[in-house]
C-alpha cells in the first residue's frame, strides 16, 4: 500500500493508504499547498467534484478544509474500495461521496442531473484524452464562477472557456488554476 497525508485543515496530517494502480500519481505536497494557498485555505460551504480521485487527496484535502460536499470518481474498483475505507476512518462519510465509475459517463449524468459544482478537480491519467473528453461537459458541471483545477502532462492556457489564471510546473506535472473566461451573465 502507498500513503499520502493531507496538509491542512481539519484531518492535517492524517494519512491515507491507497493501492498501486495504472496511472495514479498523487498531487505532490508542495503542489498541493500551492493549489489550496490560491483556492484559499477555507473552502467552507462549497461543493467539490473530484473526477480522478486515485488517492483521493485532493478531494479529502477540500473536504478537510471545509468543503460541504466533495464527489469523488474513481474506475478502478481496489482504488474505489481504499477511497469508501479512507473515508469512514476520517469520518467524513457525511461530505464524501464515493462514485466507481468512468468520469466522461459519471461527468454526463450530473450535468443531465443539473448537478454544479464550485469546484472540480482533475487530474486524469496522462496521454489518454480526458481532458479533451470532458472540455465539452464543464460548462454544465461548474457554476459559472466556479474554478477548474488541471493537472496534464503539459501547460494549457484554456479548457474550453475556461481560462487559466495561475500555473505552475513540478517535474512532469503542470497545473492549472482556471477560471470561466465567459463575459458575465453569458451561458
Amino acid at each position: 500500500m502507498n500513503t499520502v497525508r493531507i496538509i491542512g485543515g481539519e484531518w492535517r496530517r492524517r494519512v491515507l493508504r491507497f493501492p498501486d494502480a495504472e496511472g495514479l500519481r498523487p498531487t505532490p505536497d508542495r503542489v498541493r499547498e500551492t493549489l489550496f494557498n490560491w483556492l484559499g485555505q477555507d473552502l467552507d460551504g462549497l461543493v467539490c467534484l473530484d473526477l480522478f480521485a486515485g488517492s483521493g487527496v485532493l478531494g479529502f484535502e477540500a473536504a478537510s478544509r471545509g468543503a460541504a460536499r466533495v464527489v469523488m470518481v474513481e474506475q478502478a474498483a481496489r482504488v474505489a474500495t481504499a477511497l469508501r475505507e479512507n473515508a469512514r476512518l476520517l469520518g467524513a462519510e457525511d461530505r464524501v461521496e464515493i462514485a466507481q465509475a468512468d468520469a466522461v459517463k459519471f461527468a454526463s449524468s450530473l450535468v443531465q442531473g443539473g448537478s454544479r459544482f464550485d469546484v472540480v478537480f482533475l487530474d486524469p491519467p496522462y496521454n489518454k484524452g480526458w481532458i479533451d473528453r470532458l472540455v465539452p461537459l464543464l460548462p454544465g458541471l461548474l457554476k459559472n464562477d466556479g474554478l477548474l483545477y488541471v493537472e496534464a502532462e503539459s501547460a494549457l492556457a484554456a479548457c474550453g472557456s475556461w481560462r487559466t489564471v495561475r500555473s505552475g510546473k513540478a517535474g512532469q506535472v503542470f497545473y492549472h488554476l482556471m477560471q470561466n473566461g465567459e463575459p458575465d451573465g453569458a451561458q
